[in-house]
């Protein structure tokens, strides 16, 4: 199997499994529990279908959109993922070069492996930075500083992580930075060979956001653990309230997924927020962002930028998402396994698939424009 014969989401999930070691796979693979809430998050569009309209003059389509500010061409943008190059030896930098040709946002996570400077410098597309509510409040402060001072356009701030999800397929292959794999993991490295050789021939795997602050050495924390003593399961509105006015710019609160907690966030002064329960990874048994979705955008669409993420694999998901009212979508693991399938050739191809159906969708459906798309398209089961 090679990148020309992937065709869809499932077909880079496919050829990232076959390339990558179990437990990397399995730590993007996975969610947290018995996985419900990751395989509802796509299903949840199955009861939702699309009523196409007819003769509408389609030779052209625009699917660009305004959010956060920012101008996208194309209603989809990359969230923010940690630990891209353990993926991938170019991890970020492939996810944000095949952002920039598609003219897309693309986000840099606080555990990300390449710095927001580089990042900023190498493309003039919109970057996002999320990052964790840290015990060390002088360290929260320093990062959105460090982000300013790079020229993040977007802050986006996680939620839903005050503590770390039970991911049990980690806990199985002991999947953690560094690595303190059980022996079936080992063996998973073992069969293999190809990943190891680019990890070991490349740069040295870093955090560059957080290098100043968690040992990378044999003392390191794991990703777990980083959840469970480093961030501040204190953090309240009042805390973020504050936060928000210090970044004074376009501030985004992801992992909202409640009409009160929607509102609270208009209330702060947010620009956006994110209808996510992070990829299923947290609570399990949680609603899907799709469900919730038209709710949260009647109670409050008209005064702030509500995005969702979670369960996004086709463009006609894009189209039922944005009929809804949602400004644009976020997508993680449809950009992730075509990253470690294949760089940043993987990651242009699943996005020029991704833009390609939203196009073909639109022009089915009797749109030439993004604001043309409304809940008039769509009937539930």
């Amino acid at each position: 199997m090679r990148l020309r014969d992937c065709h869809n989401f499932h077909d880079f999930r496919r050829l990232a499994q076959r390339r990558l070691p179990g437990p990397i796979f399995d730590y993007i693979d996975g969610a947290a529990d018995d996985e419900v809430t990751y395989r509802r998050n796509t299903a949840s569009f199955e009861r939702c279908d699309l009523l196409p309209s007819v003769l509408r003059g389609v030779e052209t389509v625009d699917m660009s959109v305004t959010v956060l500010g920012q101008k996208l061409a194309m209603p989809v943008y990359c969230s923010p993922t940690a630990l891209q190059r353990l993926f991938h030896h170019d991890g970020e930098r492939a996810v944000a070069a095949a952002a920039a040709k598609y003219g897309t946002m693309f986000g840099v996570s606080s555990l990300g492996t390449v710095s927001i400077e580089e990042l900023r410098k190498a493309h003039d597309t919109p970057q996002v930075y999320q990052f964790y509510y840290h015990r060390d409040r002088g360290l929260n402060r320093a990062m959105m500083q460090r982000a300013k001072e790079a020229g993040v356009e977007v802050m986006m701030l996680t939620v839903d992580s005050i503590t770390g999800g039970n991911r049990e397929r980690d806990l199985r292959t002991g999947f953690s930075i560094p690595f303190r794999l059980t022996p079936g993991g080992m063996l998973q490295f073992a069969i293999r060979p190809m990943w190891g050789i680019n990890y070991l021939t490349h740069e040295r795997f870093k955090l560059p956001q957080l290098d100043q602050h968690v040992d990378m050495s044999g003392g390191a924390v794991s990703i777990g653990r980083y959840f469970t003593e480093m961030l501040d399961p204190s953090m309240n509105w009042d805390d973020v309230a504050e936060m928000v006015q210090l970044w004074n710019g376009q501030f985004c609160l992801k992992g909202i997924m409640t009409v009160a907690d929607a509102k609270r966030a208009v209330q702060i002064g947010c620009a956006g927020i994110v209808l996510s329960n992070h990829g299923g990874r947290q609570l399990d048994g949680s609603r899907a962002a799709f469900d919730q979705l038209a709710e949260i955008v009647d109670a409050v669409g008209d005064r702030i930028d509500v995005i969702m993420d979670g369960g996004i694999q086709r463009g006609t998901h894009v189209l039922k998402a944005l009929s809804l009212g949602a400004k644009a979508v976020g997508v993680g693991r449809l950009y992730l396994y075509p990253l470690a399938a294949a760089g940043q050739a993987g990651v242009e191809r699943a996005l020029g698939l991704m833009r390609a159906e939203i196009e073909r969708g639109m022009k089915l459906m009797g749109c030439t424009a993004i604001n043309q798309l409304s809940r008039e398209n769509l009937r539930f089961r």
